[in-house]
């Protein structure tokens, strides 16, 4: 009978091992973080607290919000603690749960941009049933969707991933517990996982980048169809923000997960995993905010209240 050594535990080899980059590294990782949290969280207390944006649009742009929080913090607080510590030890279970939580809400995302997009295509395309059409309910069920198809999806990645035995090495080429890498660990055979990870990974892009591309393709022409020029420039500037976010997001994705797991280079994927774990979330808030009046003004609004409240 073959001898199995059980994991009890992973060592995590980082983004690099040069003595150099470690500082740099932890201030601007630390710096990213911090940037993500600040920008997410204000741009939820914008929301709630001007009533000016309760919208459907603002409510899926707040829940975008909560999800770029909770999946980069499933991430970047351990990265950051590896740096600070020298230490890049994870257990087990805490690897299983930081997956779990980082592929739940990646998953989230991608259904939620794809239902941004339909509320942006009843927006232009429909605009005098835009508010018999995103009612509260259709709001609550197409949230309610993402975040349980995020959580049943999650489910069986980390079942399928920790089924495996781990019994040639506990050293992950990463600096967080992703599939890839684990399934690269296993001395089990992988075969399935990664039927189960292209088919999964692959209907999420592909159902998602469905909505979003029929979306926009009546969006742009119906915009065509506008008499006025400042018509064209409102319609299209109420996208762009989501287009530049879906762009990012999904081809960030397709080159991770829609390919054989023998053609990864981990070396590539760690720069790419940073883009997506830590780079997206901080961008969001700033390109929604950047290109919005609205929420400029509401900024304005609060940030003023505030200045009155300490004089």
């Amino acid at each position: 009978m073959e001898n199995i050594t059980e994991v009890t535990e992973f060592v995590l080899v980082g983004l690099t091992d040069v003595p150099e980059l470690q500082v740099p590294l932890l201030m601007i990782f630390m710096l990213i973080y911090c940037t993500t949290l600040l920008g997410n969280l204000g741009m939820i207390m914008l929301i709630v607290l001007d009533s000016r944006l309760h919208t459907p649009m603002y409510f899926f742009l707040s829940n975008l919000s909560l999800v770029d929080c909770v999946y980069a913090s499933a991430v970047n607080p351990k990265v950051i603690a590896g740096f600070l510590t020298g230490k890049n030890i994870i257990s087990y279970n805490a690897c299983a749960a930081q997956l779990f939580f980082f592929v739940a809400f990646a998953i989230t995302e991608s259904f939620l941009l794809a239902s941004m997009a339909f509320d942006r295509h009843a927006a232009v395309c429909k605009p005098l049933h835009y508010t018999t059409t995103m009612t509260s309910t259709v709001c609550a069920l197409l949230i309610s969707s993402c975040y349980v198809s995020g959580l049943v999806q999650s489910c069986i990645h980390v079942a399928f991933t920790f089924h495996l035995s781990f019994c040639h090495s506990n050293v992950v080429n990463h600096f967080f517990c992703d599939i890839p890498p684990l399934l690269a660990l296993s001395c089990s055979d992988i075969h399935t996982n990664e039927i189960v990870l292209f088919t999964l990974a692959a209907f999420d892009v592909f159902f998602a980048l469905f909505v979003v591309l029929n979306s926009y393709l009546f969006i742009f022409i119906a915009i065509l169809r506008m008499p006025s020029a400042e018509g064209r420039k409102k319609a299209f500037s109420t996208c762009a923000s989501h287009i530049t976010t879906v762009s990012i997001f999904y081809g960030t994705i397709i080159f991770m997960y829609l390919q054989p797991n023998s053609s990864h280079s981990m070396d590539t994927d760690k720069m790419a995993s940073v883009f997506y774990t830590m780079v997206i979330p901080m961008l969001n808030p700033l390109v929604y905010s950047l290109r919005n009046k609205e929420v400029k003004s509401a900024f304005k609004k609060v940030a003023g209240k505030v200045k009155s409240s300490w004089a």
